[in-house]
């Protein structure tokens, strides 16, 4: 008899992944992405990150995760392989559709990836932020939302990538509550995006708390999370910088699985790995050229919280 798998809506059992053609780190988004390696201008990355979405595509599927691959298109959207910041899937047959700081980055929007969501899945509406743009009002996705879909909390680090206004009118529509800390690396740098310091699984969160500068705000932020059931497992700075915040949980068809990388996993210690397992398998997925470009794993998946038809 097969295994019963609870089924949680914080883990998507889908992704959106996008394989790169044309890679490269990209210099528009690197003034405040510490997280960026400077290329070598001789270097061609493009057949390397190809085939290392590839691999970790195919390893998601391994494990029982469905995985939508598409490939980028055209020659200036050097970030397309983190398709998870112009878009999001919602359960009730929602889509946010969002605007995005840098111009190369507005480029990444496609309509032909809204288009499978909807033959695939059952969507009621679209909703498009992009309009907000002009304005300099940015929210970029789950990049600068961490979203408790349990909990119904929209975390975000404060940045140019996370405006208020705009985050107050997603978290209206899609009813969330937002909950917004500052954070800064050991430099004294504003994080850019929240995804980095913290993931939310089922049963735990990983977070930077010692990046979270406000001390009262940081206690706010671990006893809601501990409130919802979760155990909070702390990461060290170092931690960060090797992307272990930038996780997702996933479920795959023997249960729930964290996906990270394998930079990520090598930066966790024992102990971490043991709270982790508990609930989720760890899943490491090799995306170190990826990595070069400021994001890891959690960038790459868009999770699909969307109904089959």
């Amino acid at each position: 008899m097969a295994r019963y798998i609870p089924y949680s809506v914080q883990a998507p059992s889908a992704v959106i992944m996008v394989r790169p053609q044309h890679f490269t780190v990209n210099t528009e988004t690197a003034t405040d992405n510490f997280f960026q390696a400077c290329p070598d201008p001789k270097d061609d990355l493009s057949l390397t990150a190809y085939a290392e979405i590839t691999q970790a595509a195919d390893t998601l599927r391994s494990h029982g995760v469905n995985v939508h691959l598409f490939d980028s298109t055209g020659t200036d959207t050097p970030d397309a392989v983190f398709p998870n910041n112009w878009f999001s899937t919602h359960a009730g047959g929602h889509v946010a559709i969002y605007p995005m700081k840098a111009a190369s980055r507005r480029r990444e929007r496609r309509i032909d990836v809204i288009e499978m969501l909807k033959s695939h899945y059952r969507v009621q509406e679209v909703i498009d932020y992009s309009g907000l743009e002009p304005d300099g009002l940015f929210l970029e996705g789950t990049g600068a939302m961490v979203l408790d879909h349990i909990d119904r909390v929209a975390y975000a680090v404060r940045s140019d990538r996370t405006n208020p206004i705009a985050l107050e009118r997603f978290s209206t529509q899609f009813n969330f509550e937002p909950m917004v800390f500052d954070a800064r690396d050991d430099n004294g740098v504003a994080i850019y995006h929240t995804n980095v310091l913290m993931c939310i699984a089922t049963d735990f969160a990983l977070m930077g708390l010692d990046m979270m500068t406000d001390l009262t705000r940081r206690r706010e932020v671990v006893t809601r999370l501990e409130r919802s059931g979760r155990s909070v497992i702390a990461l060290a700075n170092e931690q960060i910088s090797k992307f272990a915040g930038n996780a997702l949980e996933l479920q795959g068809n023997d249960g729930r699985n964290l996906a990270l990388s394998t930079t990520a996993l090598a930066s966790l210690n024992k102990d971490q790995l043991g709270m982790i397992s508990e609930s989720a398998k760890p899943v490491a997925l090799d995306i170190p050229t990826i990595e070069r470009a400021g994001g890891s794993v959690r960038c790459t998946l868009a999770g699909i919280h969307l109904a089959p038809r």
